[in-house]
């Protein structure tokens, strides 16, 4: 059959407008289409597989049959536009806007301080506005339900969930009496006696907010109401350049258009197909969509149990199953409780409202959470063709292979059959994944056991594993064996034995974590063994004592809503009113980031003629180029030019960076290297091409790729950095023990969620260019641009209004983008775009340096360490970038707040071949430090003394003299340590996490508390000037400009209550545009929590030359108003304008003297942490933190507080979840946030405080104020010993104790394999040296 030519118009609205699309192309999505074609740039693109929810909308449409309108949040990057034919499309534009009103979702995450660099603002906006559409008042959980789907790298999530709960019906915020415990601390909870005077714990007024109207939403169309009606449904086409996309009505016609194009997939929410399209570069020509067609759509309920349409949606089972898990006796319900529980979890809100039931199944993913349970309930597939219609079981026979199942090509899913439970069965279901919410799991599993009645004799077995092959596969000869079986110990031990020989796990399997997989396996399976216990003992069969410490390992991670306080110092009772530093503002940006009309770069609107340019990579680690064959890609549609080193018309060599090439020539030294860039019409024809250029290798030897090759080969960039007190080797020889040891500290991917970005606008002469770039560090990237160029500074001029995060990501490497950029701009002589893909920036970029460290350490018996020695290895890569600067810092800081007498710390910068890593919040101390307390740690172990005294016994206690002979005061450091001790409540916590401990076999609490002492800044002098400029303009309105860049940490926020208080003049007056090198020359890098700090300085210095010059007007004239002074001044002929400079404090070090004064001053804190760990899966829960921090006097609460939480965090993300993983040939295969876990809205700990230490006064800086967007982040790790505790409870239980190894991030599979038992010590081991791994520790 051929395909009708014809070509339906695609009908849509959004926000209210009509949208009629002609040439609707199937491969466009919802995103594209919005962004490109509407220009509506307030939905972000994140990450473009639907796993960030920057691109989050609201999508209603009209069910005829129930005469709803129903609302659904969906992930536009996934939503082809042709599925939206009489749908309503409401982004966050058409929520509320500044030129309008705003909406009260909108104000709250913004007034509630939950927006910092704005990017994933949007997202989270129509997330939660979609739930309020749905239910006005909804609890907390739904509200973190309605969060689950999107990632926030900023804030922590804190705020965000703080300013939202004040919908909730569960929340006491607005109530009628106006009493709010948001306005206490946002906890109900906080007494007045344990509020010290003159502290503060209001962050936002949550009376003052405006309330939830439903009368100002938009109208669900009418016309699309009688469109639904009225029209006569029928097949519709839609062709674009490659694909065509039809949507049947009727069941006849789906199978007939199966019959016909029978490779022709059927998408229903394109959360399978689309992802394989778009990374994998599968092709589909025809695309066949079902969701109109009712047969697919419809749940119908029976005797017999319930049957659920192939394309219903996954939320839309969940809440059909809620509604009749209220009215089906329990022991019919029990396979319908279990897929009620696993959707609760399966992915995030916005991809269970898009995918749907049957793609789940026929997909035979091996993460597949369903699958495995619906096989073990004994479900039945309803399958039709052309050719009739036949009943398929779902079970192991089903499953052919990855994306393979027994289904014919012609044959289409249409419902799914779930049986009633009886009586004696009994269905439980399993999984364990690197996060808690929206994400793959690594092991799931089906469980069902039948048993003779009044018996615990089993009759019926099944048993069903995802994660354990390629596709779902089942314990069939297990079952068979069981049959007959008493459930008791004996027969659990011959299943565990059973299983593991027939569900075969081989050490070469994708995906790796083969042990921690095989161990899943059969803890699983005890789990299910001591449900089926307890259930059996509630209906009166005898059976196997139970253990009572046995029964939490059924239990799931205790879950409440998040409760925290935060304290800071109130401001002095004689500060003017006008004065607002010291105060809580809200982010000066806040609200146009939660209304989307913050505008980001890529939001720039596309110039006339402006091109899109790709990135090609290197494919190997090492190799040298044979050649570069670009012929069959400048043949392709749209393409216009192929840019590579020999086109650059200056220097091919990045400024400073003597080693790193703007593009390869020759050879490569890493996957990911940029050899050349396409440059196209449009971003998917450069894309297509891309794909097309060919590049021969020959590969080298040696590849490189971790730090113990590094030292084998002696492949390092520079010699060692070394620091030293004492004489180390003497006093090991007076120690009572020594002992030597080794830590791995894993990477970290920076993943700010706006993805590096540049536009390059040739000025037509002179070589004059604009760039408007993603960058920390714009005079660099206007540097390497010039040079790149072979022209002057002063011909390229560098623009950044705001970036969506950077974290250190976007200091060197825009450089090199924007100079990649600006060779194509040259030669085509037209505007080019460069937006990199989520996965091409982690695979170019690189990221956090991972650190090995080797030590060595002296001690007495009563704890008192009296030498160390420790190196760091730090993998930088194929570039040095900032690595030597990392590993620098890192010893500069690595005795942290311990005055250990005898200490030497020394570090190696390792060459290999991995991408280039560079600069990471915290520039290295995250990594040392974290070996630093490992040590201590062990000292502890070793010592059988608790952690904590061994920490305090061992810091510093009075003044003294730090490694590099800087004198250093710890006051501030020991009174956050005693403050943390005591608001956490450390001793009565450990004390009730013993008891805990006593009680529970299976799961573990463990309480760390960790101190930090952190030098702010660099340590060298021309890194800490800055400049400012500011006009005051006739009317008084007043423009700033400085050299800092606003990335989410306030900084402009600040810079404005700076001129406040200086001008003495309201906020309102005052406006920063963006940053340029136009307006502000030679800037130095946003960085090392410094930039506020000599950026303000610069504001002040300019203000004051102003003031000076108004002072005579305004004390002739002390009544007249600011616009009179200052339209005085302009009649006097005064200068309105004035720079500001700052030179800086004189921060030095000498390395080859081991001495300097680095750090103007140093913030201090300490961090109490609680956790709960499943020792039978490695998942962890977060209890409880207590943060203490020495902010000096704060310039702005709750922007401090926000970056505090915020770097805590990602803190907690580096040491427990995020692992980069790395091919043994260096091929990296996390790159976007479905490999690559970043912690989620459900990591936060359900009581977190924040507590800003009081009386702290900073005389060096700022007003007093400290810089702390760094420091914090390294005191997540002290969850990573919180773990590490309750690992050691779980290991005392198996009767091992002493100091144990566990390496950073503690993930779920280090945390099982490290909790050693019976179930670790089952699993068949593979000698590591006869396979190569999946991946390799870097």
């Amino acid at each position: 059959m051929s395909l009708d030519n014809r070509a339906d118009e695609l009908i849509f609205f959004v926000n209210g407008r009509k949208v009629i699309e002609k040439n609707a192309d199937p491969e466009q999505t919802l995103l594209f289409y919005l962004r490109k074609k509407l220009y509506l740039t307030g939905t972000k693109y994140g990450c473009g597989g639907g796993g960030c929810g920057a691109c989050t909308v609201m999508i209603s449409r009209y069910d005829h049959l129930t005469q709803k309108i129903q609302h659904f949040s969906a992930v536009s990057c996934l939503v082809p536009v042709c599925m939206l034919h009489g749908m309503a499309v409401t982004t966050v534009e058409g929520v509320g806007s500044t030129k309008s009103q705003i909406h009260p979702v909108q104000e709250r995450i913004a007034k509630a301080h939950g927006s910092q660099c704005g990017f994933c603002t949007p997202g989270m906006v129509m997330s939660m506005y979609t739930l309020l559409r749905n239910n006005p008042e909804p609890s907390t959980e739904e509200l973190l339900e309605a969060l689950s789907g999107n990632l926030c790298r900023c804030t922590g999530y804190r705020p965000i969930i703080a300013g939202y709960k004040t919908f909730c019906k569960d929340s006491c915020c607005l109530k009628k009496d106006g009493d709010c415990c948001m306005n206490k601390g946002n906890n109900s909870s906080l007494s007045s006696d344990q509020i010290i005077e003159g502290t503060c714990t209001e962050l936002f007024k949550a009376n003052e907010f405006m309330p939830l109207d439903s009368t100002q939403e938009l109208i669900f169309p009418p016309e699309l109401i009688l469109m639904a009606q009225q029209q006569e449904k029928r097949k519709m086409f839609f062709s674009g350049e490659r694909i065509t996309w039809i949507s049947p009505v009727h069941l006849k016609e789906l199978l007939e258009l199966k019959a016909n194009y029978p490779k022709a997939p059927l998408v229903t929410g394109n959360t399978n197909v689309g992802p394989d399209m778009k990374f994998k570069g599968v092709f589909h020509p025809v695309i066949i969509s079902p969701t109109r067609v009712q047969a697919l759509n419809s749940i119908s309920q029976t005797e017999k149990g319930m049957s659920f349409g192939s394309a219903c949606t996954l939320s839309f089972v969940k809440d059909i199953l809620q509604e009749a898990l209220l009215k089906i006796p329990r022991q019919e319900a029990k396979a319908f409780q279990v897929l009620f529980q696993q959707l609760k979890s399966l992915g995030g809100k916005q991809i269970r409202n898009m995918a749907s039931l049957g793609g789940n199944i026929i997909s035979a993913s091996p993460t597949s959470d369903l699958n495995p349970i619906l096989a073990a309930s004994k479900c039945n597939l309803n399958v039709s063709s052309k050719d009739g219609t036949r009943q398929i079981p779902l079970n192991e026979d089903f499953f052919l292979g990855y994306g393979k199942t027994s289904m014919k090509p012609n044959e289409v899913l249409v419902s799914i059959d779930v049986p009633n439970s009886e009586k004696w069965e009994f269905i439980s279901a399993f999984r364990q994944a690197p996060r808690q919410d929206n994400a793959f799991a690594v092991v799931n599993a089906g469980m069902r056991v039948v048993f003779k009645e009044e018996s615990n004799i089993i009759s019926q077995c099944n048993i069903f594993y995802g994660g354990t092959g390629p596709t779902t596969v089942g314990a069939r000869k297990t079952c068979q064996q069981l049959i007959g079986r008493t459930w008791d110990e004996d027969m659990l031990s011959t299943a565990c034995r059973l299983i593991l020989d027939e569900i075969s796990l081989p050490a070469t399997a994708p995906g790796g974590m083969v042990e921690f997989r095989r161990t899943l396996i059969i803890s699983f399976f005890f789990k299910f063994y001591l449900q089926v216990l307890q259930e059996l003992k509630q209906m009166g069969v005898p059976d196997d004592k139970i253990p009572q410490n046995y029964l939490s390992a059924t239990e799931d991670f205790p879950q409440g809503s998040i409760e925290s306080k935060q304290i800071f110092q109130d401001i002095s009772w004689n500060q003017s009113a006008q004065d607002l530093l010291g105060h809580p503002l809200m982010h000066q940006s806040a609200i146009k980031q939660a209304t989307g009309e913050a505008m980001y770069c890529d939001d720039i609107r596309s110039m006339d003629g402006e091109l899109h340019l790709v990135m090609v990579t290197s494919t190997r680690p090492h190799a040298s180029i044979v050649s570069i064959d670009k012929m069959e890609a400048l043949k392709m549609p749209g393409v216009v030019t192929i840019v590579t080193a020999d086109d650059v018309p200056g220097s091919n060599v990045m400024p400073y960076l003597q080693d790193e090439t703007v593009f390869a020539e020759n050879k490569v030294t890493c996957v990911g290297e940029i050899i050349c860039a396409v440059v196209a019409e449009t971003v998917t024809q450069a894309k297509r091409a891309a794909r097309a250029v060919k590049i021969t290798y020959h590969d080298l030897k040696p590849v490189i790729i971790t730090p113990e090759d590094a030292i084998e080969k002696q492949s390092f960039y520079s010699a060692r950095r070394k620091l030293e007190r004492g004489n180390v080797d003497e006093a090991f020889k007076t120690a009572d023990h020594v002992f030597e040891g080794h830590m791995h500290v894993g990477g970290q991917e920076h993943f700010y969620l706006e993805t590096q970005s540049v536009i390059v606008i040739p000025k037509g002469e002179d070589k004059e260019m604009d760039v408007y770039v993603t960058s920390q560090h714009p005079r660099f990237a206007q540097e390497s641009v010039a040079l790149v160029m072979g022209t002057h500074c002063n011909k390229i001029m560098c623009h950044v209004k705001r970036v969506g995060g950077a974290f250190g990501g976007k200091i060197i490497k825009p450089g090199k983008l924007a100079s990649i950029t600006a060779v194509a701009a040259y030669k085509t002589g037209r505007p080019v775009r460069c937006v990199l893909e989520r996965g091409d920036d982690m695979l170019i970029t690189g990221g956090r340096q991972p650190f090995l460290g080797k030590y060595k350490v002296g001690f007495m018996n009563d704890g008192r360490i009296i030498s160390a020695d420790v190196i760091y290895y730090s993998n930088a890569g194929n570039t040095l970038d900032e690595s030597d600067l990392v590993i620098e810092k890192a010893i500069l800081q690595a005795d942290n707040a311990y005055s250990i007498p005898n200490f030497r710390c020394a570090g190696f910068v390792c060459k290999t071949n991995l991408p280039s890593n560079t600069a990471f919040r915290g520039f290295g101390v995250p990594e040392g430090l974290l070996i630093t307390e490992y040590l201590v740690n062990e000292v502890a172990m070793r010592s059988g003394i608790p952690p904590e005294k061994i920490r305090e016994m061992n810091m510093y206690k009075e003044k003294h003299i730090k490694l590099f002979k800087q004198e250093y005061n710890p006051n501030l450091l020991l009174r956050s340590w005693e403050e943390c001790l005591e608001k956490s409540s450390f001793y009565q916590q450990k004390a009730a996490i013993a008891e805990f401990n006593n009680q529970n076999r299976w799961r573990k609490r463990g309480i760390a508390i960790i101190p930090l002492s952190y030098g702010v800044g660099f340590p060298y002098g021309f890194l800490n000037q800055a400049a400012a400029l500011i006009h005051i303009y006739k009317d008084g309105s007043v423009l700033v400009t400085h050299g800092g860049i606003e990335m989410g940490q306030g900084i402009h926020t600040k810079m404005m209550q700076i001129v406040s208080r200086e001008l003495k003049i309201p906020l309102s007056y005052i406006h920063i545009s963006d940053t340029s090198t136009k307006t502000v020359p030679n800037t130095i890098e946003s960085a090392a929590s410094f930039a506020t700090d000599v950026n303000g300085m610069a504001v002040k210095a300019a203000c004051r030359t102003l003031k000076e010059r108004l002072d005579p007007i305004i004390s002739e004239n002390p009544k007249k108003s600011w616009e009179e002074w200052v339209d005085e001044a302009f009649m006097k002929r005064i200068s309105l304008s004035a720079t500001g400079y700052f030179r800086g404090w004189n921060t030095y070090m000498d390395w080859e003297k081991s001495e300097g004064f680095p750090y103007t001053y140093y913030m201090h804190g300490a961090c109490c942490s609680v956790v709960e760990i499943d020792c039978l899966t490695g998942g962890h829960r977060n209890l409880r933190t207590d943060i203490i921090i020495d902010a000096g006097i704060p310039l702005n609460p709750a922007v401090d507080i926000g970056q505090i939480e915020g770097a805590f965090t990602q803190g907690v993300g580096l040491y427990t979840m995020e692992e980069l993983k790395y091919s043994p040939e260096g091929v990296l295969f996390t790159r976007g946030p479905a490999q690559y876990k970043i912690p989620a809205p459900s990591d936060v700990p359900q009581k977190f405080n924040v507590y800003l230490l009081s009386g702290s006064k900073n005389p060096k800086a700022l007003y007093s104020s400290k810089g702390l967007g760094e420091p914090v982040l390294f005191l997540g790790c002290s969850v990573f010993y919180a773990i590490m505790d309750a690992i050691a409870a779980a290991r005392k239980d198996s009767g091992i104790t002493g100091h144990f190894t566990l390496y950073s991030p503690a993930t779920c599979e280090r945390i099982r394999m490290a909790c050693v038992d019976q179930f670790t010590q089952q699993i068949p081991r593979d000698k590591p040296d006869s396979y190569v791994p999946w991946s390799v520790l870097v």
